[in-house]
Order: C-alpha cells, then structure tokens, then sequence
C-alpha cells in the first residue's frame, strides 16, 4: 500500500509512525513545503520516501495534515492528481468551510472529512509520536459523500491505529470543537499574555508556577501559524462561545465583589461535575441523549 503524507508534522508524522509500526506492507512517502521538515522525518525514519506530486497520482491513501487555510487551495489539487482508488483524507480542525470548498470537486468521492481529536502542544516532525491515536476520537463528516469502497479502506487504517470514530456534520463540528478546543486555546494564549504582561520578571513566573498553571498554560505554546487560520474560519462559532466565557467569568468577578464567597463555592461546585462528564459516566438520562 502507498500511503503519502502531506504535512508531516505532528499529526502526519504520527500517522505516519504508526503506520510504519503496525502495517509492514505500507511505504509511506512525506510531502511538505518545508524541506527541512523532510530532511527530519526520513532522518527519524518518519517516512520512507521524500514525495512528489507524481507519487500522488499513484497513491492508494493520501493523509494531509497542514493548516486549515492552506488546505482550502492544496486539497482541490491534490482530489485532481489522485487516482479513482485513492482515499484522501484531512485533519483540519475545521469541516464546514473545507466541506463547501470541495462540494462540488469532481472527485468529491475520494475525500472524507475528518477530524482526529489527538495532539500536543509540540509541532514539526520531532514532535510525532508512536501510539497518538489509541483510543482518540475521529469526527467524519459527510460520510455519505464518499465512495463506500474508499470509506472502508479509511476506516480500516484508522482501526490500525486506534481511534475511535464518530460521524457528525460538518456545522455541528465546527459549533462543538469551538467548545472544547477552540476556546482552550485562547484561554491558554490569554492567560500566558496575561502572566507575562503583569509578572515582567519571568523568574518570577517560572520560580512560583505551579503544575495548574502549567497544565492551563501548555496550549499556549501551540502553533500560532496554525491556529489563526482556525480561529478565522470558525469566527462566528468561536465568537459566541467566547460571549459565553466572557459572561461567566464577569459573573465570578461579581461573587468576588460581592464576597459572595458560598455562591463561588456552589459555582466551582457544580462545575465539579466535568469530571464525570471527561471520565464518560452518565449523569443522569439527559446527559445521555
């Protein structure tokens, strides 16, 4: 099997990796604008093979993982140079827009929408990692829209390595990832702007940081590169969940003014829950439907 990755960086390189590891028929060829991003990968054995357009034109599976921005132009092309037995699919942290883009692509059949909720707060090649999708979730959107026959071969490799698979459209994904990745990121950008902004002594910071603020700032080291791009084609979306944010923490600013020190106890109370709700335990019918 022919698989080329185009973008191998974290996420490519990963599946890339875990490729390699658990499908010993596969050759995996990595395309990236950044040269020396393929000059580490081969060096890491991330990819076999450097890759070139014509490589596409006789894959079987083409795994692209580059910014939501650049895909708009680079999948179109790539749906052009693949042959009627190729599968290509995305990482893109956003669905509606690149779905729209591709709708009425002549080749629309090959491609299928996903979306693996995996990653760290690395990137490059040297962040990829073996196993970064064991028991992760990957979001499909439009299934539908992709050849059955070019749908399982997906879903086998994405077994391979692991995932778990849920199907959604592509605005119900874009709505619900602004929740719960894309307002964490500016949450954690926000907070180190903050911190850095008020503590000008940064020894200052690293002597007195704790692993809370450690753990709620580590986004903030993601790629800004990356994430504008996302943040611009989910505008709408991230926009209201952050008037949603924005109003929580201007009412717990007005318990603090108020010494209302029982209502913030109830506050951080009822918020206690998520841990259920992260852990998968059903809270009552209604969380289940």
């Amino acid at each position: 099997m022919k698989v080329v990755v185009v973008g191998v960086g974290l996420i490519g390189g990963s599946m890339a990796k875990d490729i390699k590891q658990h499908m010993s028929e596969a050759t995996v060829y990595g395309i990236d604008q950044n040269p020396a991003h393929l000059e580490e990968a081969q060096a890491l054995q991330i990819i076999d093979e450097k890759g070139t357009e014509e490589d596409l034109k006789t894959a079987d599976v083409v795994l692209v993982s580059i910014p939501v921005d650049v895909m708009l132009t680079v999948l179109p092309q790539i749906l052009h140079l693949v042959p009627e037995t190729c599968v290509v699919c995305d990482a893109g942290s956003t669905k509606q827009l690149i779905c729209e883009q591709l709708a009425d692509h002549p080749k629309r059949r090959n491609y299928l929408a996903c979306h693996p909720i995996a990653g760290t707060e690395f990137s490059g090649p040297s962040a990829a990692i073996n196993g970064l999708f064991e028991g992760k979730t990957n979001i499909i959107c439009e299934v539908e829209k992709t050849a059955f026959a070019l749908q399982e071969k997906a879903l086998a490799l994405f077994q391979t390595l692991g995932m778990r698979i849920r199907y959604m459209n592509p605005q119900a994904h874009d709505r619900h990832i602004a929740y719960v990745s894309h307002l964490s990121h500016i949450s954690s950008f926000m907070l180190g702007k903050t911190v850095i902004e008020k503590e000008r002594n940064e020894r200052d910071i690293f002597d007195m940081a704790g692993s809370g603020f450690e753990s709620t700032v580590r986004l903030a080291k993601s790629s800004p590169a990356m994430w504008t791009p996302i943040f611009e084609q989910n505008k709408d979306n991230v926009i209201e969940t952050l008037e949603e944010y924005i109003q929580n923490l201007t009412a717990f600013k007005a318990l603090l003014l108020a010494d209302d020190y029982e209502g913030i106890f109830q506050e951080m109370n009822n918020t206690n829950r998520i841990k259920s709700i992260l852990k998968g335990i059903p809270l009552n019918k209604k969380t289940q439907e």
